[in-house]
């Protein structure tokens, strides 16, 4: 599929200066028409003046259209015009944060939650464009790098099949920070987040709000992805003999995601979260950036301009 490439401006209120310019224009043929009444007022050949006028009519006026040539250059420049491209050029830094807490154990997914969601990230590796860098991090307690970000897809396979399931609590908001931190290692890329979670943030020392913020200072997308199930799924009995159940904290991953310009998505078994998955690594390479292309106009004005001056003033200048 080619680059789609579309138009879009910084500041687009600078393009009201356009309103500039009929009245220039208006200012400026107010004066030329008086000036003509005036030449032709006290001239007593008055024939052939108006020969001379009209002959010297698309001349004369060349230095004020390149002049309004000019102008709109410049309206547009300080509009700070903008490319829209595929993230395929440059290609993404994509970070998979994964939920290893002990609720990952759960067996509404076959053979388990953490395994089902082992086996969506190796088709999402798989899928994704050699051009992006995919880096692995898992959490529980605490945070740990699994994969370091590589474009050798093969090398981050390998490190998610070793994954083992943990017994922790869960510490959403570390493995964010440590996933937004490796996203931001390799520069001129995008930076994507994909945060697969069961739970609700019960250990660590960040939380998910802190998260946010750091996400959006480093220019971090984050699309996060809930994995329950239609049903309450059973874990096991606490100290007191009372039956403990995995619970989804839907509230603060659409805020993780909606704060970051990313999308949530709510997995209810494993062939739902297969196609999330499908469906991201489909999208991935056609994220957008902005690129400005503001020098391109302020260069065309400096060279317009130039050759005003020398239509005026130059050796073999065409108005006199």
């Amino acid at each position: 599929m080619e680059d789609e490439k579309l138009m879009e401006f910084g500041f687009i209120n600078a393009l009201f200066l356009f309103l500039l310019i009929p009245i220039l224009i208006f200012v400026y043929h107010k004066y030329n028409s008086n000036k003509k009444d005036s030449i032709l007022k006290f001239s007593s050949i008055k024939i052939i003046e108006k020969a001379i006028v009209k002959k010297n009519t698309i001349r004369k006026h060349i230095p004020f259209v390149l002049v309004m040539v000019v102008l709109s250059l410049i309206i547009i420049a300080l509009a700070n015009p903008q490319t829209t491209t595929m993230g395929v050029e440059k290609g993404v830094n994509i970070g998979i944060v994964l939920d290893g807490s002990e609720s990952m154990a759960a067996s509404d997914y076959k053979p388990t939650r953490l395994e089902a969601a082992k086996n969506a990230v190796n088709s999402l590796v798989t899928k994704i464009n050699v051009k992006n860098n995919v880096g692995v991090v898992l959490f529980e307690t605490g945070a740990t790098t699994i994969s370091y970000l590589t474009p050798i897809k093969e090398k981050t396979l390998d490190s998610i099949s070793l994954i083992q399931q943990g017994s922790g609590a869960t510490a959403i908001g570390d493995g964010l920070s440590l996933g937004i931190d490796m996203v931001s290692s390799i520069p001129d890329k995008k930076r994507v987040i994909i945060l697969l979670s069961d739970g609700i943030q019960n250990s660590g020392l960040v939380t998910p709000q802190q998260a946010i913020q750091y996400a959006l200072i480093n220019n971090v997308q984050i699309h996060t992805i809930g994995i329950g199930s239609e049903k309450p799924v059973y874990l096991r009995d606490d100290i007191y003999g009372e039956p403990q159940y995995a619970e989804l904290d839907e509230t603060t991953l659409r805020d993780v995601s909606g704060s970051t310009g990313g999308s949530y998505f709510k997995s209810l078994d494993e062939e739902t979260l297969n196609q999330i998955l499908l469906d991201l690594s489909s999208n991935m390479e056609y994220e957008k950036e902005l690129s400005t292309i503001r020098d391109w106009f302020i260069g065309s004005a400096i060279a317009f301009l130039l050759l005003d001056m020398y239509i005026i003033y130059g050796k073999y200048r065409i108005v006199v």
